[in-house]
């Protein structure tokens, strides 16, 4: 079978060659985004492959780009890697995935790995620890777009979700359910004050003062995973227990459903329980757990898009943040008091 060509490519697509041309070097600038979208359509048709090698010394340009995540664990990290892949796929650039364990000096050495591996542009769920190494990547005019942290001190392209409103979402929806005894868990804030953990806390006191309620400190916990079971033990041996629970991501949400399967707590018959990210498991859990959500896949695919878009402007990128409104998921886990 003919191998197609650029010209086969032009046909199809109802364009010329020297505008194919002009989406394969990434040169998007005077192009619409239906022409890009249907280009990119007609190359996955046609498994039209150009020749790589030429093209990236043509362009100094490696068509692979490096994605860090802060830990892999999240169903946040998991579901965006896949969309921020298939969105730079559908323009022939390669990732590299990295996972940083939350550990700022692994992610320094991933960082200095991929520069020496010339990727085009990283994506950062950042540790958050080396600002000074943020700022190098900006002053070198390195394509870089963080997703779901901010980093004090560093400007870039950063997306992430509207943290504060999804536990207002929460509050609010476990107050029109009458409760006013409501618990927060999540993760330590750490040394480097992780944005999501920070925001919701935030979030969480501005909500109950809203509604009128107290922000108890022995209602509000951030702690590590291996220690969440022993605080929900604590929680539940006060003389005014909490009578909803709110988990502030899915890790916490599944030590939480742990904790209360082991010793037969009915949910919601005798406590309350919303989450916050859409993991799949809360949906299958009998009952199903209301969870807070945020648009994963469209925050990995304009993450990739943001880069894309830095990629062609030389690293010349005006700093912005960028916030995803969340939503609810309702599923049966709140009680009417």
């Amino acid at each position: 079978m003919k191998k197609p060509t650029i010209e086969d490519v032009a046909q199809r697509a109802g364009v010329s060659k020297s505008t194919v041309s002009q989406f394969l070097n990434k040169r998007y600038k005077y192009m619409s985004d239906q022409t890009k979208d249907r280009i990119a359509e007609v190359i996955q048709e046609l498994n039209y492959q150009p020749n790589g090698l030429a093209r990236s010394l043509k362009q100094n340009r490696t068509f692979m780009v490096g994605v860090i995540v802060a830990n892999i664990d999240y169903t946040l990290s998991i579901q965006s890697i896949r969309a921020i892949e298939e969105e730079l796929q559908r323009f022939g650039i390669q990732v590299i995935i990295c996972n940083a364990d939350e550990n700022p000096d692994k992610e320094s050495q991933y960082i200095e790995m991929l520069k020496a591996r010339q990727v085009d542009g990283l994506i950062i769920f950042p540790t958050g620890k080396h600002a000074d190494i943020y700022n190098q990547l900006i002053r070198e005019k390195y394509p870089l777009v963080f997703l779901d942290r901010l980093v004090d001190g560093v400007n870039t392209r950063s997306l992430l979700l509207d943290n504060e409103m999804a536990v207002k979402l929460a509050i609010q929806e476990l107050v029109a359910h009458k409760h006013e005894r409501i618990a927060l868990i999540t993760l330590p804030l750490g040394l480097n004050r992780i944005t999501p953990r920070v925001e919701r806390l935030s979030g969480y006191k501005k909500a109950l003062e809203e509604h009128g309620l107290p922000s108890r400190d022995e209602y509000m916990h951030s702690v590590p995973r291996e220690e969440i079971q022993q605080t929900l033990k604590e929680l539940f041996q006060l003389p005014e227990p909490p009578t909803a629970l709110l988990a502030g991501n899915d890790i916490v949400l599944a030590e939480v459903l742990k904790y209360v399967n082991a010793r037969r707590i009915r949910i919601p018959a005798e406590l309350s329980v919303i989450g916050i990210d859409d993991a799949e498991f809360a949906h299958i859990y009998n009952p199903p757990i209301t969870t807070i959500t945020q648009p994963i896949a469209d925050m990995g695919r304009q993450a990739a898009k943001t880069l894309l878009s830095s990629i062609e402007e030389g690293g010349e990128s005006v700093p912005i943040i960028y916030r995803f409104v969340p939503d609810i998921h309702r599923g049966e886990s709140i009680k009417t008091l």
